[in-house]
């Protein structure tokens, strides 16, 4: 993998994003642990404020654990619009000063600040700017990482979180991940991270002397990733706009349900959500996948691709309740049903829309 040299990457991520923004919005629940999500038993916490943070709770911990390790959080329900708008608004603000701008999430992006548009001499100083203007704007704080490239600038921004920033010269890269232990490298699962360590990989220095050869051996295709990363190369390009693939949407239920009318008005909820997404955005696709989860975690999925792009919700629905019915009879109950729409037929409108037909509303 070769270097691209002379890059500025600047990685910004959101502090504790979804829960600063409904403390931004409530002040009652400024200084206090605060939980997105629901606390009923089945509950799950979809994010945590740095308060929460002290007393170990987690995203995706079950929400009774969460209250168990935490007595007085607090629990926000999620309200997914405002963050997206919350987040449309931070992009424009990045948009000021560079138009290579790659989204990771609502709340982090990659930015290649290289030739920024405002005329400022180092990434740090950019960084900083950009911070500033979030603050401003949104009331908000983010930390930034800043480096040659954009495995070390996610790395760099989790080094002075929250409201911090750091920067990794290509002088000081290679020592930095000599130090570091291998469960902490982006692109590193737990899996991965326990696999090396039964290897004897416990740092990026052992990382780092292991042969090639021998990456190969043991991690197949991602050996080159590993090999190079070691030794701090990621020529990865900052994308913009990268295209979406699919638009799903998915629920926990309160109670494992095994009756088909109650299982089938949770896909169709769901199967609302994808719609208005796919209206929003004027996206349509042809796969339309369900994924079904038991009480005892097992999980199948079942897809059919239609002969062109799903054309109203009512198709929708009626695709997907097909598609769980297919499971029936149902003997173990359910907890969690999702909806996924995917092949997208990017910027075109459904034929039967041309045609002049209503178009249904979720």
């Amino acid at each position: 993998m070769s270097q691209v040299i002379g890059r500025k990457i600047i990685h910004i991520d959101m502090d504790a994003f979804y829960a600063s923004v409904e403390q931004r919005d409530d002040p009652s629940l400024r200084g206090r642990p605060v939980a997105v999500g629901h606390a009923e038993r089945r509950g799950v916490v979809v994010a945590a404020s740095y308060e929460a943070r002290e007393f170990g709770v987690r995203s995706a911990m079950p929400s009774t654990t969460a209250l168990w390790q935490c007595a007085e959080l607090v629990f926000v329900a999620p309200r997914f619009e405002t963050y997206r708008a919350v987040s449309d608004q931070i992009r424009r603000i990045f948009a000021d000063y560079t138009p290579l701008v790659e989204p990771l999430s609502l709340d982090e992006a990659y930015l290649d600040v290289t030739d920024n548009l405002r005329g400022i001499p180092t990434a740090s100083a950019t960084a900083k700017d950009i911070r500033a203007k979030i603050l401003a704007e949104t009331g908000l704080t983010a930390s930034a990482g800043i480096s040659y490239n954009k495995f070390l600038a996610k790395l760099a921004s989790d080094h002075r979180k929250p409201n911090g920033q750091f920067v990794i010269t290509p002088e000081m890269g290679p020592g930095f991940i000599e130090t570091l232990p291998v469960a902490k490298f982006h692109g590193v699962g737990p899996v991965t991270a326990a696999k090396m360590t039964s290897l004897g990989i416990h740092t990026g220095a052992d990382l780092r002397d292991r042969p090639l050869a021998f990456l190969q051996q043991h991690f197949g295709r991602s050996a080159a990733w590993y090999h190079a990363i070691a030794r701090g190369e990621d020529d990865r390009l900052v994308t913009p706009d990268r295209p979406r693939k699919s638009s799903g949407s998915e629920t926990t239920f309160a109670r494992d349900l095994t009756a088909p009318a109650d299982i089938e008005a949770g896909v169709r909820a769901m199967a609302d959500d994808v719609w208005a997404w796919c209206e929003k955005h004027q996206v349509f696709g042809q796969t339309v996948t369900v994924k079904i989860k038991y009480a005892d975690f097992r999980h199948v999925t079942r897809s059919k691709t239609l002969p062109s792009p799903v054309a109203t919700c009512a198709q929708l629905h009626e695709t997907s309740v097909s598609l769980v019915q297919s499971v029936y009879p149902v003997t173990l109950g359910i907890r969690l049903v999702g909806v996924s729409v995917s092949k997208f037929a990017t910027g075109s409108v459904p034929e039967q829309l041309e045609l002049g037909l209503p178009r249904a509303r979720g």
